[in-house]
């Protein structure tokens, strides 16, 4: 079963209707080898069909976020990129200065996961975690 398969299955389990436009978004989603926007989904989707809008896919994708099958991130200049959770807690490595967005082990959340349990009783979730900062690509330019 494919990634796309199985979120789909889910949500039907689930009780929710799944639309041509709905499989197609997640489709997209499921099968981007990277975080993906909104617009480069309608882009990729109009090479397909003309029958889906913009509106269409940001209800999508907030609607898949709400259900726990999507993370979003919000980057820089108002750009937010979208991911499917299937693949588990992760951290997410965002790049300043080319937007690049790299998953890294949710392991190396643990140490500050566990400080601040220790000092301020916070119980942090850090499954799908922010850090900006400066890819190696960009550090070497």
């Amino acid at each position: 079963m494919s990634h796309s398969d199985t979120i789909i299955a889910e949500l039907r389990k689930r009780g929710y209707r799944i639309t041509p436009q709905r499989e197609m978004i997640i489709g997209a989603i499921a099968h981007s080898p990277k975080h993906i926007t909104a617009e480069e989904i309608a882009v990729h989707l109009q090479e397909h069909t003309h029958a889906i809008n913009i509106a269409t896919i940001y209800r999508t994708l907030d609607w898949l976020w709400q259900e726990g099958f999507a993370c979003r991130n919000d980057l820089s200049e108002g750009k937010t990129v979208y991911a499917t959770l299937l693949h588990g807690p992760h951290v997410h490595l965002v790049c300043r200065k080319c937007n690049q967005v790299i998953d890294a082990d949710i392991g190396v959340l643990s140490t500050l996961g566990n400080k601040l349990r220790e000092k301020y009783g916070f119980d942090p979730n850090l499954d799908h975690f922010s850090i900006f900062g400066v890819c190696s690509e960009c550090q070497d330019q």
